[in-house]
């Protein structure tokens, strides 16, 4: 394998956009690792044909304390002296069942916010902590929806998590533009994408999720970004010169 000059640490790498976007950043000249409930053969199998360092741990991110302490740790046994850019990909995220908040299960509501808001919060003060005098060019990826900029009725846990992630991004990028070498941060709305989320809200009851119909629509006029294409964009939008000059966007606006 040659040597790193790239590291990416992505959540979610299992299946869906996560696992698109590790696949498509296994190129020559970086480094993988990859955190997930599932490890995912595909992304090893691919890592070794390509001879590209990949790593893969499972861990629960509903349980993210641990995890972030074991990133901090391992981030701090690297020399960033090969390196010329190193990047945190938050996208893993865990839906509630759609509907009403009164009738929401209170440990499924606690196990989303700790995954989608909470996990990305630790593993970013992990990571910033453990890079803090690395000169070189350091990125946070929040993976964010629209939902967190516009309400929708049956969805609000997942609204608050994507809406608090828009503005820890805003907050972060103020301070660690104060820093000599800080991090550049963006919350990034991928689009509408068809993953196990979108099925999901298909199969709620229009009772309980009155936005249903909207999503049955995008599935059946083929307005569904697939994995794959929307994780070129993100990882397009990633690569960008000017990347972190606005901390929350969307890739369709980009």
């Amino acid at each position: 394998m040659s040597a790193a000059t790239t590291l990416s640490i992505v959540t979610g790498s299992s299946r869906g956009l996560g696992a698109a976007m590790a696949l498509q950043l296994l190129q020559p000249g970086a480094r993988l690792l990859g955190l997930s409930r599932q490890a995912n053969p595909t992304l090893a199998a691919a890592a070794l044909a390509h001879g590209v360092a990949c790593e893969q741990w499972q861990v629960d991110l509903a349980q993210p304390a641990a995890v972030a302490a074991r990133l901090q740790a391992w981030l701090e046994g690297i020399a960033p002296r090969t390196l010329t850019r190193v990047t945190l990909i938050n996208n893993a995220a865990l839906l509630a069942p759609p509907g009403p908040m009164e009738r929401a299960d209170d440990a499924q509501t606690t196990a989303a916010l700790r995954v989608g808001l909470e996990a990305p919060l630790l593993l970013t003060a992990a990571f910033l902590r453990a890079t803090r005098g690395w000169a070189l060019d350091k990125r946070v990826l929040n993976i964010s929806s629209g939902l967190g900029r516009r309400a929708m009725a049956g969805s609000t846990v997942y609204c608050a998590i994507k809406a608090g992630l828009d503005h820890a991004s805003r907050a972060l990028a103020l301070e660690q533009a104060r820093e000599p070498h800080g991090a550049h941060i963006v919350a990034l709305a991928p689009g509408v994408i068809d993953t196990d989320m979108q099925v999901q809200l298909r199969g709620a009851s229009a009772a309980d999720f009155p936005d249903r119909e909207n999503f049955v629509r995008l599935h059946a006029s083929g307005q569904l970004t697939s994995a794959e294409d929307a994780a070129a964009r993100v990882l397009a939008y990633l690569a960008r010169a000017d990347f972190g000059s606005v901390p929350v966007a969307d890739v369709r606006e980009a």
